[in-house]
């Protein structure tokens, strides 16, 4: 009676030396790493600091925008996305939204049975800074800014996937692409990949789409699946019971 609609936005962390518009080490691992050891004024937000765009991580966007078949503006820029996050040291997020190096891509995949190919369309692949980390023990919230200005190129596909196996074969397929070309090391586990699903559930043969809801920081393709099935199940009920599906992040 139902089916769903989904759309991804999946945050890649790239492979490079460095973070974006500092010289601090673009660490690959945080699990071993001692906090607020790899900061800088500039990635701490301090003011009067200057910072200067890394060569290696466009060189990489663009890298990774070819590979997906985008279009890459040679005239792109930042803007300040404002929100107030203890793990957000300047009070924004430095990232691209109106001029996206990477736009009008796609991704080929095969399914499981080999012969059935699929494409879904690249809407967007834009740099953009990553924040630190807020860790909650015994009733304290502790900063790490480590992580904060490392460089993300967030990928966000049109709703093309009609099923949890359609996502699953494309994150694979993005996966093997990254770490051939040395893009990234894409494991999910240690958050170098991650994924937030867009779903909305509508009447089959229907064409509009039903309203959306996010499902953030999901951190292993099994827990993206689990949450796409929760989410359909729990949509497909409201709908049956004549509710209303209210957009929201989850």
């Amino acid at each position: 009676m139902y089916e769903y609609v989904i759309g991804l936005e999946v945050h890649i962390k790239l492979k490079t030396a460095t973070k974006v518009f500092c010289k601090c080490t673009n660490e690959q691992n945080f699990t071993d790493l001692a906090p607020n050891t790899h900061i800088c004024p500039v990635c701490s937000g301090q003011p009067g600091a200057l910072p200067l765009l890394s060569r290696e991580v466009v060189e990489k966007a663009v890298a990774l925008g070819t590979l997906l078949g985008c279009t890459i503006n040679t005239d792109s820029g930042f803007e300040r996305k404002s929100y107030f996050y203890p793990d957000l040291p300047m009070g924004y997020q430095i990232t691209q939204l109106t001029k996206a190096i990477n736009v009008d891509g796609n991704v080929h995949f095969f399914m499981p049975d080999i012969s059935t190919e699929k494409t879904i369309r690249i809407q967007q692949a834009h740099l953009e800074c990553d924040s630190g980390k807020t860790i909650h023990e015994h009733g304290y919230g502790i900063l790490d800014y480590n992580r904060a200005g490392t460089p993300l190129v967030e990928i966000v596909t049109y709703p093309d996937f009609l099923s949890d196996d359609e996502v699953s074969e494309f994150l694979k397929e993005l996966q093997r692409t990254l770490r051939y070309n040395d893009i990234s090391d894409a494991d999910l586990e240690k958050g170098q990949m991650r994924c937030d699903v867009n779903i909305s559930v509508r009447k089959k043969d229907a064409t509009e789409l039903g309203t959306k809801v996010e499902v953030k920081n999901l951190n292993s393709i099994s827990a993206i699946k689990r949450a796409i099935n929760h989410e359909f199940t729990r949509q497909s009920a409201l709908l049956d019971a004549g509710q209303p599906i209210e957009q929201e992040t989850r």
